[in-house]
């Protein structure tokens, strides 16, 4: 089970970067666990920490409450580079919910939708003036997919079908599965019943 998402008001980071790929997210060294528990402390690790371990205090990521900046702004391009499950997993764990760029590559997409990280893709005017303005809050609203920020009008985004229907309940696929399972199993019934 995960958290259902069906709307998020929160203040944004940005990280304007270009192409902030999977390494960047969480550094390849650190992919030796299947848990998602811990890995919020390893998200943009090579940007946050120095190589003795050491926090750098020059880095934004180490002077916020991820409490109060659970959407991520990011550069065009985020999330690409290789496919790895721990990248939303990071992001989760630091304390995002929602990452809104203009580009955002298609596997990284896949696995934050799995996980339960929304991305939101928007165009380059609508970006711009959230980069302006990080301190605006930002409503992300999944139900009716829409984006909304101070006076301007909202600004609409698709989710795949699916996918949203498993963030507003709050299931990943398997507990998708699990919740339609009496319907299945009737099914599986009905089928072994049929004459061959």
């Amino acid at each position: 089970m995960m958290e259902p998402l069906k709307a998020l008001t929160s203040r944004t980071l940005l990280l304007s970067q270009t192409n902030i790929d999977t390494d960047q997210i969480i550094p390849a060294r650190f992919l030796t666990t299947t848990s998602r528990e811990g890995l919020g402390r390893l998200a943009f690790y090579d940007w946050r920490y120095e190589s003795d371990g050491s926090a750098k205090p020059e880095a934004i990521l180490n002077r916020i409450d991820p409490t109060e900046q659970r959407i991520l702004l990011a550069g065009a391009n985020f999330g690409c580079g290789s496919s790895r499950e721990h990248a939303p997993w990071a992001l989760m764990d630091y304390g995002f919910r929602a990452v809104i760029s203009t580009e955002i590559a298609d596997i990284f997409t896949s696995n934050a939708l799995k996980n339960g990280l929304l991305p939101v893709v928007v165009d380059q005017a609508t970006w711009d003036d959230l980069a302006a303005h990080p301190e605006q809050p930002v409503t992300i609203d999944l139900q009716v997919g829409t984006l909304n920020r101070g006076n301007h009008a909202p600004v609409s985004f698709t989710v795949e079908a699916f996918a949203r229907q498993c963030l507003l309940d709050g299931v990943d696929t398997l507990g998708w599965l699990q919740k339609h399972m009496p319907a299945i199993e009737t099914y599986e019934r009905s089928t072994q019943s049929e004459p061959a």
